[in-house]
């Protein structure tokens, strides 16, 4: 499978945070990391690969030199995409069934009118020794959010106010329609209804990754921001091979869209606990480890505006970053993304061996734009950082915008990363 089709692959299958985490597992357990068990002990050898997952839906994985860690390389991105979740099991409305949702994130509320959703997550089951996570995802074209007739509304097309309560719940069936949850039963493993005791479900465009324009030189998907990140630069974790004394890292964690406070956030412990685990198993000290992160670098990956074409006045003139123009690397003044000059430079020298072009995403001075896990990631994190990502076009929107060059320059760029033997000499200075 090439490297495109691999990506559209990881999109399709992150219907949920949860099945994006397990997609991303079975890919690390194909390339032979071991799962390890937050809630049991951790055995660690050097030179060992191995991963571990919180709350189904955010994934660690590190693999240890054969050396004591002196340094790590940590790329991280996000699960999840902002979408409607599910409330209840369906009410009758007008001869309809009707699902109460609530708004996840900051979408394009009209992007998800008019096309086709079915709804995934995990529904938690009785058995009978205790309860049980399952994931679910119906596999077909199972509800709709239509829009309100143009007759019924006729400033539809001069600036529309969308009330989420009542314009953008999704229509599931005619009464008298198969209940709901019997639907969760089947997907579940064909549990009893009354076992379903819990879920976790959002809805899901049905659309998948298409290639568009005369070449294919684009791509359409769900997802796009962050799965795009998480996939390319989980390729290029599971092809970099040893990092010679420094670990390298992975993560793929969750709830970014909505500030990263949960536990498998950002700003939670995960990747915190999990480096403390590491240093303990292999006898490192806690002063190791404040070396070794004093000498590391993390990549905080999550894709960037591509200037519009219908609207070029919204990006910086000097700083706007087109699709399939190579990675880019984000700056904020007021720190809203880690970048600064040391941690750019380093990364563009890494990028500059790799013969990845690199490019600059600003916002405009009067126009303050959005921040992401890096800065959260900081607050437990004493590494340089810097905040990276992919031009793409209608972020948030229910289907995005991508350049298919993009993916290949991505997967180089982090596999260099990995790959590259760097050192810290000293504060702000790095010698290959």
């Amino acid at each position: 499978m090439d490297e495109i089709q691999s990506i559209f692959s990881f999109l399709d299958a992150g219907v949920s945070p949860w099945h994006a985490a397990a997609e991303a597992g079975c890919r690390l357990t194909e390339a032979g990391y071991e799962r390890l068990d937050e809630s049991q002990p951790w055995s660690l050898v050097p030179g060992g690969k191995y991963y571990v997952t919180r709350n189904g839906s955010a994934v660690l994985a590190f693999r240890l030199p054969h050396t004591p860690v002196a340094s790590m390389r940590i790329a991280l991105s996000h699960s999840d995409a902002p979408t409607w979740r599910i409330k209840n099991a369906g009410v009758e409305k007008a001869g309809c069934i009707r699902l109460e949702t609530e708004g996840y994130g900051g979408m394009i509320m009209s992007s998800w009118l008019d096309r086709p959703l079915t709804a995934a997550g995990r529904v938690v089951v009785r058995t009978e020794n205790g309860v049980e996570a399952r994931l679910v995802y119906a596999d077909q074209d199972l509800l709709v959010i239509p829009s309100l007739a143009i007759h019924f509304d006729r400033g539809v097309n001069e600036g529309r106010k969308w009330d989420p309560q009542v314009d953008l719940q999704p229509v599931y069936g005619p009464a008298g329609s198969r209940l709901f949850p019997e639907l969760l039963a089947s997907e579940a493993g064909g549990c009893a209804v009354e076992d379903i005791l819990a879920w976790d479900l959002c809805l899901a465009p049905r659309q998948r990754a298409v290639r568009v324009g005369p070449a294919g030189e684009f791509f359409m998907s769900p997802r796009i921001d962050d799965l795009e990140c998480a996939g390319t630069t989980l390729a290029a974790f599971l092809e970099a091979g040893d990092g010679a004394d420094a670990a390298l890292v992975w993560g793929m964690l969750d709830n970014e869209e909505v500030g990263s406070s949960s536990r498998q956030g950002a700003q939670g412990t995960f990747l915190s606990d999990t480096l403390d685990r590491i240093f303990e198993s292999l006898g490192q000290s806690r002063s190791d480890r404040c070396r070794a992160e004093a000498a590391s670098l993390v990549l905080s990956a999550d894709n960037g505006h591509a200037v519009h074409p219908n609207h070029p006045e919204k990006s910086d003139p000097e700083n706007g970053p087109v699709m399939n123009g190579g990675v880019v690397v984000k700056v904020n003044a007021s720190q809203k993304y880690t970048t600064d000059a040391v941690s750019a430079a380093l990364f563009g020298e890494i990028c500059r061996r790799a013969c990845v072009p690199v490019q600059r995403f600003a916002n405009r001075a009067d126009m303050p734009g959005g921040s992401t896990l890096g800065n959260l990631q900081g607050h437990s994190l004493s590494s340089p950082m810097l905040d990276i990502g992919l031009a793409q076009l209608a972020m948030h929107s229910a289907v995005e915008t991508a350049g298919a060059e993009d993916v290949g320059y991505m997967i180089r760029a982090v596999r260099s990363f990995y790959q590259t033997p760097f050192t810290c000499a000293g504060d702000g200075v790095y010698r290959f």
